[in-house]
């Protein structure tokens, strides 16, 4: 590690599906030096894609860390799966990273998931640089592609570059910035490049970006303004000091364009990241609580020398032993450790602490603010858990996830199996925020949870093929939630007399529903406390809030969680000797019930936000397909010779979407989808969904 903090840049690199992520990581990896061989996806040898399932799919499924060295800087670089039924992994990274690096498919522009990544990296106000990859395909168009970015993100696209030619001509890049162009020879692997004099048919092209280029940064150097507005020349340093101040700040983004897969444009962009991106030093300070409280106001500094803070943001389970991935906030770890896992109170002990290289590693022997390692020894931390100095407790941010829209039940084969699947459940769901599993009293069923059929899918996977439990799985089913349509007063009574001492707790609410900004019901629950004079002393107040939440966990209709509603505590009654926290605890809980019971219980459904790819010639069979799907279509656009539909469908009409997708369009249409939004199930599609429960 450099001993300047300032040196180093934790990025992450996000997109789209199929956008190229893993194969600008490979040639990162390639050209830093961490690497001999230029790993492939398409022949399941890339390095970051390490896991089986990854490499038989294609596709990434969990996030790689890696550290590797560039000229004067160390990128501790993280690469992001694209597919949206991972999107935890994408959420935890995001959130311990300073900046990322946004990639393009420059045929595509931004597409579906490009949108939700780039919303997660907005929500943690992380710096993005765009890379507009695939200049060499079929249909590509730089100009579009920074079009869609600016239009469909709402960002600030600032051009540094422009391709020489694109699909079958691309060659090259002019630098706007020192006014050449650079020619790559694909045979040297992107390592031989040769820089000439623009060619003049690039004349009028260059001077209109480099002029949009310029007019852009000028607000963030009065230097640069005044060159720019007396037309003097401008010196390059000045210009990449203005880009950097514009990106931090996050008023600008950076465009740089290529093909990773022909290796044009990589060691430019890296340059890039190092230049403009912020170093750990850079960002604003983050604030921390102490544990029990909730107010933000401990100042965590990128300081080695004050108290350790540090945020777990990942586990991955492992034959030696679980191994926990940590942001280092504030503080130094060192091997052979006793820490505090501030979210429970308990100490934990560190032992060893690594380097990490996708799936191999290296001990390290402490690590400083601003770094990103892999430690074990831990025992019963999870993700978003934060470890600190015993002496010094503090609790930082935790990372919030995206509730389960579909579930499915999961049976072991035999008696022997059952033991190893329990306990296989509690090592997937502490690995993944976004698995849940319950136990159904009523079936006697494990019923499982996940972001999407393919999630699900993967996770049996791991439990047959790398656990070795053999077990059987239901069709998948949709996570529905349960709402009110009306307020409604209850009173919940919890008395018992059994001699001796009893239990009396006696609460009065309303419930009534909750709608957000759109105009759908709220996500959240609410509890708020309106009573005066002490009618319930105050220490049970929370006891009532707990059993509020456990009834609102599972609703009326048919036992799924209750969103959207907001209960109020109006009154009540408290007994001297026999009222207990457990009493009006149980008190919460009868009063929701006998609430929801007459609030008019409805069911919602996810509703899922999709994109379709198809030739024109099917467009009216597939919007067809749609409409049958309870689907509504909000918007058409023709790209190239393909039609792009976006669309709202209920997740429920979408099981087996791809098969169907495949015979409609001779194999010829894609889509992707993401949750979008919870609506009320239609009346007699309602009804039907009850009477088969």
């Amino acid at each position: 590690m450099p001993k300047s903090v300032q040196k180093i840049r934790n990025i992450g690199v996000m997109a789209h599906i199929d956008a190229g992520k893993t194969t600008v990581s490979e040639r990162i990896l390639y050209y830093t030096g961490k690497t001999y061989k230029m790993g492939e996806v398409h022949d399941g040898t890339a390095v970051m894609d390490y896991l089986e399932e990854e490499q038989q799919r294609g596709i990434t499924i969990t996030s790689a860390a890696t550290t590797c060295p560039w000229k004067e800087w160390v990128f501790n670089l993280i690469d992001t799966p694209g597919h949206v039924d991972f999107t935890a992994e994408v959420e935890r990274s995001l959130r311990v990273l300073d900046a990322a690096i946004a990639v393009f498919d420059g045929s595509e522009g931004v597409q579906a998931q490009s949108e939700t990544v780039w919303r997660q990296g907005q929500k943690y106000n992380l710096p993005c640089i765009c890379f507009i990859n695939k200049m060499d395909k079929t249909g590509a168009d730089f100009e579009m592609s920074v079009n869609s970015i600016r239009d469909k993100l709402l960002a600030h696209p600032v051009c540094l570059q422009i391709p020489i030619g694109a699909d079958t001509t691309f060659v090259g890049l002019i630098d706007l910035i020192t006014m050449r162009a650079i020619y790559y020879k694909a045979e040297k692997l992107g390592a031989s490049f040769e820089e000439r004099d623009i060619p003049e048919e690039f004349t009028a092209d260059v001077a209109r970006w480099r002029h949009d280029m310029l007019e852009s940064l000028a607000e963030f150097d009065e230097h640069l303004m005044e060159k720019y507005v007396h037309d003097e020349h401008i010196e390059e340093e000045l210009i990449h000091k203005a880009v950097r101040v514009g990106m931090l700040a996050g008023k600008i983004n950076p465009v740089f364009c290529g093909s990773a897969l022909k290796y044009i444009g990589v060691q430019r962009l890296l340059d890039g990241v190092g230049r403009y991106c912020p170093s750990p030093l850079d960002k604003p300070e983050l604030f921390g609580h102490k544990p029990g409280e909730k107010e933000l106001n401990i100042p965590i500094k990128c300081d080695a020398s004050k108290p350790l803070a540090a945020l777990a943001f990942k586990i991955i389970n492992d034959k030696h032993g679980d191994l926990y991935f940590l942001r280092i906030y504030q503080g130094t770890l060192k091997g052979s450790t006793r820490v505090l896992d501030a979210n429970k109170g308990k100490k934990e002990n560190i032992t060893r602490i690594f380097q990490m290289h996708a799936g191999s590693r290296e001990i390290v022997e402490s690590a400083k603010a601003g770094d990103i390692v892999a430690c074990v020894g831990l025992k019963d931390i999870y993700t978003g858990d934060t470890i600190c100095d015993t002496k010094h407790p503090v609790v930082l941010e935790n990372i919030t996830f995206p509730e389960t829209v579909i579930s499915m039940s999961i049976e072991p084969f035999s008696t022997a199996d059952r033991d190893k699947l329990s306990e296989g459940l509690a090592v997937l769901r502490k690995e993944d925020p976004t698995f849940k599993c319950k136990f159904d009293t009523e079936t006697g069923q494990t019923i499982i949870s996940g972001m999407g059929e393919l999630h699900l899918e993967v996770l049996q996977h791991r439990l047959i093929r790398d656990m070795k439990i053999n077990v059987r799985v239901g069709r998948p089913k949709v996570a529905y939630r349960e709402a009110i349509t009306s307020k409604i007063q209850a009173e919940g009574k919890f008395i018992r007399q059994t001699g001796g001492r009893g239990q009396y707790g006696h609460a009065i609410i309303t419930i009534e529903p909750l709608f957000d900004e759109t105009g759908h019901y709220s996500k959240e629950t609410e509890f708020e406390n309106k009573i005066i004079g002490g009618s319930i002393p105050r220490e049970y107040i929370p006891a009532i809030e707990s059993g509020v939440k456990q009834a609102l966990a599972s609703g009326e209709l048919m036992g799924y969680p209750v969103v959207g509603a907001k209960v109020t505590l109006l009154d009540g009654s408290f007994h001297q000797v026999d009222s207990s926290e457990l009493a009006f605890e149980q008190a919460g809980v009868l009063a929701v019930r006998e609430a929801l019971k007459k609030a008019g219980p409805i069911l919602l459904e996810p509703i899922m936000k999709i994109e379709v790819i198809v030739p024109d010639s099917d467009y009216g069979s597939v919007q067809g397909n749609i409409i049958s799907k309870r689907g509504m279509i909000y918007d058409t656009r023709m790209h190239s010779k393909m039609r792009v539909l976006d669309a709202k469908v209920p997740l429920a009409e979408m099981f087996g979407y791809s098969s169907e997708l495949r015979g409609i369009t001779s194999g010829r249409g894609s889509f992707v989808m993401e949750p979008s939004t919870y609506e009320k199930v239609p009346e007699q599609i309602s009804e039907k969904i009850l009477a088969d429960y």
